[in-house]
C-alpha cells in the first residue's frame, strides 16, 4: 500500500517523491548527475547485474532526480504500478504502443489524435505489419463493442481531443476493451491525472506530455507513461531498449513544476472558461469548442467524469483565412506557437480537416486554438476584443 494513498490530489503533489533516502534532508531531491556508477567490489557489481533496476547501475536508468519525479507521477494514478520516463511526449506514446503491439496486429487509435500520433502509427508502425484504425471520438454505446476485431490488441485514446475537444466515454472503452483484452491507452496531457486519474477510470496507460502541464514553464521536453502492473514492465523494457533516458536537470524541473500543477491549473481552468464564455458572445466567433461548455460535444461526459477544466480551447470565426491572420497577428498578449501548458498565453490557427480520416471535420470558419496561461483574465479579453475588431476590416 502506497504511504501517499488515501491522500488528496494536492497533497500528494507537494508529497510525493520525496523520500528521505533521495532528498537526504532537503527539500527538493537534488540533481543527481551520473553516467558511470562506481561499485565497491566485483560482488557488489554482480549484486547490480542481477537486479539493474534496483538502485544506482549506470545513468542510463536513472538516479534518484528521475526517480523522484517518476514516483511522483505514479501516486497521482491510483493502481498504477510505476511510471516511465522519457525525452518527449512523443516518445512515450511511440514506445509505449511498441512495447504493446507486434506484426500482425491492430490498433484502434482515435481520430483526433495528436498528429505526431498519427505520423508514426500511418508510418513506422505500417512498416513493421501493424494496422491502424481510426475511430470516431465519439463513438457510445453499443457502437463501442463493434469496434474491435480478432486482430485488434490496443485501443489509444485522447480525450478531450487536442484541437477539436470531443471528450470519450473513457469508462464505456475501457470496459469493452477488457473484456476482450484489449490493452487501453490515453494521452492524457489535457487534463492531467489530477482532472482525470484515467487508470482508475479503466486505462492502462496514462500518458502526459509533461513539456505541457507538469513542467509548466516552456522550457523542458519531457514525457511519461504511467501503467498498470504487467503493462508497466514492457514499456520499462521497451524503453531502455530503445535507450530512452530523461536528463537529470530537466526531471528536477519538471518535479519543481509538479509541486505548483495544482494551483496553476486552477487558474488556467477558471481563465479559460470565463474567455471561452465571453468569446460565446462574440458577433464574429462562430462556434467555441470547450469542454466545460454545454455546446461542446461530450460535455455531459466531462461533467460526469472530469475534476475541472483545463487551459486549451479552440474557436472558430465567420471569415476567411485572412481574418483569421489578421487576428491573431494583432494579439499582444498571446504569442505565436506550438505546445501548450506554460505560465504564457498562446494564439495558433489551426486546420483540423487535414489530419481526420474516420469522421470528417467541418468548421464553420477557420479555426485558431487558445492556450490560456496565467495573464489576468481580463487583459486576456481585452487582448481578444482588440484582436477580434482588427479581423473585421
Amino acid at each position: 500500500m502506497s504511504e501517499h494513498e488515501g491522500k488528496r490530489p494536492g497533497t500528494r503533489l507537494v508529497e510525493a517523491g520525496r523520500r528521505k533516502a533521495w532528498t537526504q534532508g532537503i527539500v527538493n531531491p537534488p540533481v543527481w548527475r551520473a553516467s558511470t556508477i562506481l561499485f565497491d567490489d566485483v560482488a557488489a557489481l554482480r549484486a547490480a547485474i542481477r537486479q539493474p533496476d534496483a538502485g544506482l547501475y549506470y545513468g542510463r536508468r536513472g538516479t534518484p532526480t528521475q526517480w523522484a519525479l517518476a514516483d511522483a507521477l505514479t501516486e497521482l494514478e491510483p493502481g498504477a504500478a510505476g511510471t516511465t520516463l522519457h525525452p518527449s511526449g512523443v516518445a512515450a506514446i511511440t514506445t509505449a504502443l511498441l512495447a504493446l503491439l507486434e506484426p500482425g496486429d491492430e490498433l484502434l487509435m482515435v481520430d483526433t489524435a495528436y498528429e505526431p500520433t498519427r505520423v508514426f502509427c500511418d508510418g513506422m508502425l505500417a512498416r513493421i505489419g501493424v494496422t491502424t484504425r481510426y475511430y470516431d471520438p465519439g463513438v457510445r454505446g453499443a457502437a463501442i463493442d463493434a469496434l474491435f476485431s480478432e486482430r485488434t490488441r490496443a485501443i489509444f485514446l485522447e480525450s478531450p481531443g487536442s484541437l477539436t475537444f470531443e471528450v470519450q466515454d473513457v469508462p464505456a472503452i475501457c470496459a469493452a476493451a477488457k473484456a476482450r483484452g484489449v490493452t487501453t491507452l490515453i494521452d492524457n496531457t489535457w487534463a492531467t491525472p489530477l482532472l482525470f486519474p484515467a487508470i482508475a477510470h479503466g486505462c492502462d496507460v496514462s500518458i502526459l506530455a509533461c513539456t505541457k502541464y507538469v513542467v509548466g514553464h516552456s522550457d523542458v521536453m519531457l514525457g511519461s507513461a504511467t501503467a498498470v502492473p504487467g503493462v508497466f514492465e514492457r514499456i520499462r523494457r521497451m524503453g531502455q531498449a530503445l535507450g530512452q533516458h530523461v536528463a537529470p536537470d530537466d526531471a528536477f524541473l519538471a518535479a519543481r513544476g509538479l509541486r505548483t500543477m495544482g494551483v496553476r491549473l486552477k487558474q488556467h481552468g477558471e481563465s479559460s472558461v470565463a474567455i471561452a464564455r465571453w468569446l460565446e458572445a462574440q458577433p464574429l466567433v462562430a462556434m467555441v469548442l470547450h469542454p466545460a461548455l454545454p455546446g461542446c460535444p461530450g460535455h455531459e461526459l466531462w461533467a460526469r467524469d472530469f475534476a475541472g477544466s483545463a487551459g486549451l480551447f479552440a474557436f472558430a470565426i465567420r471569415g476567411d483565412d485572412a481574418a483569421r491572420v489578421r487576428l491573431v497577428d494583432a494579439l499582444t498578449h498571446f504569442g505565436i506557437g506550438f505546445s501548450w501548458g506554460g505560465y504564457e498565453s498562446l494564439a495558433l490557427p489551426i486546420d483540423p480537416e487535414r489530419a481526420r480520416t474516420a469522421v470528417p471535420w467541418a468548421s464553420p470558419g477557420p479555426m485558431i486554438r487558445l492556450q490560456i496561461g496565467l495573464e489576468d483574465t481580463d487583459d486576456l479579453i481585452a487582448d481578444l476584443a482588440k484582436a477580434l475588431e482588427a479581423a473585421m476590416e
